[in-house]
């Protein structure tokens, strides 16, 4: 198919002589109340081909799952008063901001 339009709110593709609006997903609250957004990845004018990616959400990048970063953790907890307590132990980490909240 070939891309017809595309924007925030939907992307409009034709092929086989048929036209298909696809609704895009912008800030909404799922039921565990976080936030769904979808972004076109896809440009006007494009051919795409059946399986491809037109869009990303909230745990992907370009079409691949990206839900985090692995880090190898410590934990000793203390008479049970640090149970919502982290330290991470990583030059790299810290001047990198990697876990900055």
């Amino acid at each position: 198919g070939k891309i017809i339009y595309t924007d925030t709110d939907k992307i409009i593709l034709s092929g086989n002589r048929d036209t298909l609006s696809i609704p895009l997903v912008m800030y909404q609250r799922s039921n565990k109340n976080t936030c769904m957004h979808q972004k076109p990845q896809v440009q006007r004018g494009k051919c795409i081909k059946k399986g491809q990616i037109l869009a990303d959400g909230a745990a992907t990048v370009g079409g691949e799952l990206a839900l985090g970063k692995n880090v190898l953790v410590a934990y000793m907890p203390w008479e049970g008063y640090n149970s919502e307590d982290a330290v991470l132990i990583s030059e790299r980490l810290v001047y990198e901001d990697i876990y900055t909240s």
